[in-house]
């Protein structure tokens, strides 16, 4: 019976997911987990202007200790970061090819338009794959040191600062995190929509405050390799 019951919970979730409704739900959800990180790591960051302690030592390598005390802890938050990744994406990219299906096949007979739509959402299926290709060069550069040739274990803040010294790297962090704040604002528009939060009378509200996130985040990350380039941070 539990293999049964096993198997028939397999094919429903199957079913659900094949559903158009299905991936943009596991997109919305996906993509909570996903601000939240965001919005977590972008706080964790921030600690680069706080002052050095009577220990010598950088809040930002305090708070980087921290999060290495609990290996469990720590790895279990970036599987379910990794998985919510994966999901997250390919559930994108498979409403876009279902979109891009439909818009062929009554292409004859509906003249498509993109009054109603606006740089955001129209780039969002290629700001997510440079996003994901930026995380993966922020981990060679400030997790494993590969890509940083000033890489030293344990001084978190010392390899930020090395790493922003390079304009062009510079430049290329603040560009990413330009795309990472569109894509959070369509992306946090779309969630409440998904979601059913958006009763006309909230519309305004909402679409607000999806603007003052991706500007909160956005802000946010581009501050730091900014700060480190005109000499505040050093």
């Amino acid at each position: 019976m539990s293999t049964i019951a096993v198997n028939g919970g397999l094919r429903r979730a199957a079913t659900f997911y094949d559903s158009v409704i299905g991936k943009k739900i596991v997109m919305a959800v996906t993509g909570f987990i996903l601000f939240g990180f965001v919005l977590v790591h972008m706080a964790g960051n921030l600690q680069v202007f706080l002052p050095v302690g009577p220990d010598g030592i950088a809040p930002l390598d305090h708070y980087s200790e921290h999060l290495r005390v609990l290996p469990p802890l720590l790895w279990g938050a970036r599987l379910v970061l990794l998985a919510s990744v994966v999901l997250h994406i390919l559930a994108a990219w498979q409403l876009t090819w279902r979109n891009k299906f439909e818009a062929r096949t009554f292409s004859r007979y509906v003249k498509h338009t993109a009054i109603a739509s606006d740089y955001a959402s129209r780039t969002m299926v290629w700001s997510g794959p440079i996003i994901f290709f930026y995380v993966i060069y922020h981990l060679l550069d400030l997790t494993f040191g590969t890509a940083n040739p000033h890489f030293v274990e344990g001084k978190v803040f010392n390899n930020v600062v090395a790493s922003f010294q390079n304009p062009v790297v510079a430049v290329f962090y603040i560009v990413a995190n330009i795309l990472l704040a569109l894509h959070l604002y369509h992306g946090v528009w779309s969630m409440f929509q998904t979601l059913g939060v958006s009763h006309p009378r909230y519309i305004a509200i909402l679409k607000k405050l999806s603007v003052l996130f991706a500007i909160l985040i956005g802000a946010g990350f581009c501050s730091v390799p900014l700060a480190v380039m005109i000499g505040l941070v050093k």
